[in-house]
């Protein structure tokens, strides 16, 4: 999937400024696509000259000027071509901890301790992202249950991908309890048996 798609996909959204872009790219596609303002910022200026979004000049005083830029017919079109592509690409994952946890067995009780760190940071991590995801949840539902909101909502995707973002987060979170307990149980054996 390339960026541009992950953009106007949250351009769907509303008109938005590069900046409330990147800060809104965290609370809505986030939990399945990681991307730096610059990059974004890069990218819709190749949009804006592709005919796929519009800008439009924002005057603004004691602050400078700000582009606000929304989809474009020729980026609908696009963005629909796009969701009609079958099928999609699997996941492809390059995660840098687990390419260290599947070498931690090399190491001695030090890198034992900083692996176990690593996985300790990354549940903090998982555990942030998930309380933001159900608050999120919570403000989306408004009250409603899910099958009410679904029913009555314009656009159920940026629901179900959210759905996904929690899934992913809670599964990082049973690995993660898994690891330290296993992580630490292996440092105590060997703890153990430096002792011997």
């Amino acid at each position: 999937m390339a960026l541009r798609n992950a953009v106007m996909a949250a351009l769907l959204e509303g008109e938005a400024s590069g900046y409330d872009l990147a800060k809104g790219f965290e609370a809505s596609v986030a939990n399945f696509w990681m991307a730096t303002p610059q990059q974004l910022y890069r990218e819709l200026e190749r949009m804006e000259n592709e005919g796929l979004v519009s800008a439009r000049v924002v005057q603004q005083e004691r602050r400078p000027n700000k582009r606000l830029f929304s989809l474009t017919e020729a980026g609908l079109d696009v963005l629909r071509e796009y969701v009609g592509e079958a099928p999609a690409k699997p996941l492809a994952l390059r995660d840098e901890l687990m390419v260290k946890v599947q070498c931690v067995d090399i190491g001695d009780a030090g890198d034992f301790e900083a692996v176990r760190a690593s996985v300790a940071e990354r549940c903090e991590r998982s555990t942030a992202k998930l309380a933001r995801y159900r608050r999120m949840q919570e403000r989306m539902l408004d009250g409603r249950s899910e099958e009410e909101y679904l029913a009555a909502a314009e656009r159920i995707g940026p629901y179900l991908t959210l759905l996904g973002g929690i899934a992913l987060e809670r599964a990082n979170l049973q690995w993660g309890e898994t690891a330290l307990k296993r992580l630490e149980q292996r440092a105590a054996a060997l703890a153990e048996s430096a002792g011997d």
